[in-house]
């Protein structure tokens, strides 16, 4: 499933944890990982070679040191540091070297040098044509690889039935059981749903989300293992309930979606769950050409 894994790092703490992920997915896969470390000249106050230099050199040596640990799984990697403002460099080095999967952590050290940073991923993940996987630095140990259950929350919308094709892709690779679940916050919709008629209505749209992705789940040849529906006081909420009910090891979701009466997930949601879920998150964004 993947050949190309891209994973930036500002040899945090949390990258390093993270990185263990990504070396379990590599070793699955045979892929090769790229590990990039981007030099920020916004950092310097005053543009000075040598302090650019110094960031440079720091850089170096955490690529190295990723290397070192990826040669010991034996998994193939391609070191590079880069200046540049992160998230694009990030973006565009991810499109120019055909990378199937970025893999960041939700957030990086703090400080003048420190700055793969918690916006710097969620800009990533907004702009990415490629998925991205966020993974909390502060993880456990419980993370394992290869996943056995897999969560696509979905509205009904062209970015969620990429995610969940996506998500079809992953069970298939890892043998693992496809969960679609869709949540309706009653909270959001500011109608009374103590209406028959009213309770009708959204019972009758989640079904048919819920309909339209199992579709497209069964196109893509994965039997999903469970099609829920949810009444809760938000998306989010429901997603993270969810998630601990049923020992979920992924969750794949758009990074946007629909609004209005009956499309209620995604979007704001997404961030919300990569600042917030206990497991990893990965983000599916709709292709430019169909946006």
């Amino acid at each position: 499933m993947y050949d190309q894994i891209l994973f930036p790092t500002d040899g945090s703490q949390g990258a390093s944890v993270v990185f263990d992920h990504v070396l379990d997915i590599a070793a699955e896969h045979g892929a090769t990982v790229h590990v990039l470390n981007v030099a920020d000249p916004a950092l310097v106050f005053q543009p000075q070679k040598d302090l650019l230099d110094a960031l440079e050199q720091e850089g170096e040596a955490f690529v190295r040191d990723a290397a070192d640990r990826a040669r010991k799984r034996g998994v193939e990697t391609v070191t590079e540091v880069q200046k540049g403002e992160p998230y694009s460099t990030i973006v565009d080095y991810a499109a120019s070297q055909d990378v199937d999967l970025v893999v960041m952590p939700t957030h990086g050290r703090r400080g003048l040098e420190r700055f793969l940073l918690g916006s710097t991923t969620e800009r990533v993940l907004r702009r990415s044509d490629v998925p991205v996987l966020t993974i909390r630095p502060d993880d456990d140990g419980t993370i394992t690889y290869p996943y056995q259950t897999v969560l696509a929350p979905t509205d009904g919308s062209t970015c969620a039935q990429e995610a969940i094709e996506t998500a079809a892709d992953v069970t298939t690779a890892t043998r693992a059981t496809l969960h679609l679940l869709t949540v309706v916050d009653i909270a959001s919709l500011g109608i009374d749903v103590r209406s028959d008629i009213q309770v009708a209505q959204l019972e009758e749209a989640a079904d048919a989300i819920l309909d339209d992705a199992t579709a497209v789940a069964e196109t893509a040849g994965v039997e999903p293992a469970a099609e829920t529906v949810e009444y809760g006081p938000s998306i989010h909420e429901g997603i993270l309930s969810y998630i601990e009910d049923h020992d979920v090891d992924l969750v794949v979701v758009g990074t946007h979606g629909r609004t209005g009466f009956d499309r209620y997930v995604l979007g704001s949601v997404t961030e919300y769950l990569v600042r917030t879920s206990p497991i990893p998150v990965l983000t599916v964004r709709e292709p430019s050409s169909n946006a």
